[in-house]
């Protein structure tokens, strides 16, 4: 799992509309705000991407860029984003590589198995590529609206 004060992992990955995204493009730039969710169209996902989308100008507004991972394809997210209006970026982890180098990809015991998911969480990455803010197992409910608070405090 990340602490704050690492660099954060690089990775390329598509959006919903297969275009490449190099995290690296941000340096220097903006701040990333990167949400991994387990699935798309699910109650708890979709409230955290809208939410990040009813704010993504405030966030804006303090250099962030915000990206959604999880391991759908990019045409469930597509789908995703044209059914809830989502406007933030949702970047297909399809191979788990970047969900397995943020520590995001992790073993729960269901009935006596062991199976492997998603555990929510939120990355706050600075313009210099660290890590300011690593939170695993996070709520969807009003996950935004901190995340925006955080931004605010280190902006300032």
């Amino acid at each position: 799992m990340l602490k704050a004060g690492q660099a954060a992992p690089m990775f390329v990955l598509p959006d919903a509309d297969m275009e490449s995204i190099d995290i690296a493009q941000f340096h220097g730039k903006n701040h990333v705000i990167l949400f991994f969710y387990p699935r798309d169209d699910t109650p708890g996902c979709t409230l955290e991407a809208t939410d990040f989308s009813d704010h993504e100008d405030e966030f804006a507004r303090h250099d962030c860029t915000i990206l959604g991972i999880s391991r759908d394809d990019c045409i469930k997210h597509a789908e995703f984003r044209d059914k809830h209006g989502i406007s933030v970026r949702l970047l297909s982890d399809a191979e788990g590589a970047a969900c397995k180098q943020y520590g995001v990809w992790q073993a729960r015991e269901v009935d006596g198995v062991t199976k492997y998911g998603i555990v929510r969480s939120t990355f706050v990455i600075d313009k210099h590529g660290v890590v300011r803010l690593a939170l695993y197992g996070v709520n969807a409910k009003g996950h935004a609206l901190e995340m925006l608070r955080a931004v605010k405090e280190f902006n300032s």
